[in-house]
């Protein structure tokens, strides 16, 4: 269920913002993102599982914090982001 650590690597390769750079706001949402596309996948064939929809609910919650703070610090990496990751329409 969780995300493997090549796909970990590669997400935090795409965002980051220097070589050692794994804790930016982008780099965090980008890690959020492919762990609630995951999640979700897994509460469709498993609708029973509240414990996992409380989890996915407070990473959604975390991701929108993140994005909110991105939006007031960094105005352009916040487009930036959210276009690359389909996240608004």
């Amino acid at each position: 269920m969780a995300i493997t650590a090549e796909a970990k690597t590669a997400t935090i390769k795409a965002f980051r913002r220097h070589d050692k750079d794994s804790g930016s706001p982008e780099t965090q949402i980008a890690l959020l993102t492919d762990r609630i596309k995951e999640l979700s996948v897994h509460l469709q064939s498993h609708r029973k599982d509240v414990h996992s929809r409380r989890g996915l609910l407070m990473m959604v919650s975390k991701r929108n914090r993140l994005l909110r703070y991105l939006s007031r610090t960094n105005p352009a990496k916040y487009a930036e982001t959210i276009q690359r990751l389909g996240l608004r329409k």
